[in-house]
């Protein structure tokens, strides 16, 4: 179909992939569940065409260049996991100010929430861009269905890409509003709202450390 072969495999591949736990929807997941559907939805579209972006330039054979200049993919990664441990060091930050303001009433602590100045969309976009194991990844799983005789294998990537972005907005709507169903218990339990918060942090700095060990 399309120069697509083997689409079964694909995905389910596909769906054991986006099931896995990385800092895209991770923040997504703690967008929602601090400022509901609509901001959640908001980051989901920074991934979706961070996503889109990625899958252009795999396509283009960016991702070959990256795996074949050691500075260049080195330049990228350590960006990438610059930024991973900035965001984790502002979620344990605000983590911190939550369990401060526990005892506090709910609308006073609600009011020193650190929100603002936050972009969501932007954020999301950013963190799915400075990630070249990602770039490597969408070449190494697409070009496996791609039929290698097939005259516009343009058309098999957009194809492949349209999955796997169905996939990804499925798998965010069911975080999205799993995550306002969250907000509510964190609102009533302050300790909890810190402790989910910080674990965030914790996993955003151990997902930029693994993003500094990544090999191209």
């Amino acid at each position: 179909m399309l120069g697509v072969i083997d689409l079964p495999t694909y995905l389910a591949g596909l769906v054991l992939i986006v099931l896995l736990p990385g800092p895209n929807s991770l923040y997504v997941l703690s967008v929602a569940a601090r400022r509901g559907v609509r901001t959640g939805y908001t980051a989901a579209a920074g991934v979706w065409c961070g996503d889109t972006v990625l899958m252009t330039l795999s396509a283009a054979g960016v991702a070959s260049l990256l795996q074949a200049n050691a500075v260049l993919f080195g330049i990228v990664k350590y960006a990438g996991a610059g930024y991973l441990t900035w965001l984790a060091v502002g979620m344990l930050r605000a983590a911190w100010a939550m369990w401060r303001a526990r005892r506090e009433p709910a609308a006073q602590s609600a009011q020193a929430e650190p929100v603002a100045g936050e972009r969501p969309f932007r954020r999301a976009l950013v963190v799915s861009l400075f990630n070249p194991k990602a770039i490597l990844f969408f070449v190494a799983f697409f070009v496996q269905f791609v039929d290698p005789g097939y005259a516009y294998p343009a058309l098999s990537f957009v194809v492949l890409g349209a999955f796997a972005q169905l996939a990804s907005f499925l798998y965010l709507t069911a975080l999205i509003f799993g995550g306002t169903r969250l907000a509510a218990a964190f609102r009533r339990r302050r300790r909890l709202s810190a402790g989910a918060t910080s674990a965030a942090g914790v996993l955003f700095l151990g997902f930029a450390v693994k993003l500094t060990l990544a090999g191209a």
